[in-house]
């Protein structure tokens, strides 16, 4: 039998993710694949750390949650942008990671551009949560 929840539901696990990672959550994009989950190391070379905006996603709805604000820093170093993650204000906890593509690419988020080169600006240009059954 397939487990489903309301989308209340849904919506509140969403919330919660924000709510956990904090008001001055930290995205690193860096070089190569993800990990094989948030627990492991970093790997790849570290292109971009930005601070995100003190509300950084917007409430959720429908079972999904986007950014929120401007999300955009220089970077840090020079590569092809591979993966994210997003930590918590300390930079000591993984609470996602995953896949980055340019805008159109089908990543979990999308990047002005992913060919990077330190000291250029980067742009997060989407990135949506989006809760199981929705």
């Amino acid at each position: 039998m397939t487990f489903q929840l309301s989308v209340a539901v849904r919506n509140a696990q969403l919330d919660a993710f924000e709510s956990t990672t904090g008001t001055a959550a930290l995205l690193r994009i860096f070089t190569g694949s993800e990990p094989a989950n948030c627990a492991a190391a970093d790997s790849g070379t570290k292109l971009v750390e930005m601070t995100l905006p003190s509300d950084w996603m917007a409430a959720a709805s429908s079972g999904s949650k986007s950014k929120l604000g401007t999300w955009q820093a220089n970077a840090v170093g020079t590569g092809s942008a591979g993966y994210y993650r997003i930590y918590d204000s300390g930079g000591t906890t993984c609470h996602a990671q995953g896949s980055v593509t340019a805008t159109g690419g089908g990543g979990d988020m999308t990047l002005d551009n992913v060919s990077i080169a330190s000291p250029q600006t980067v742009t997060v240009t989407s990135y949506t949560l989006t809760a199981g059954n929705a």
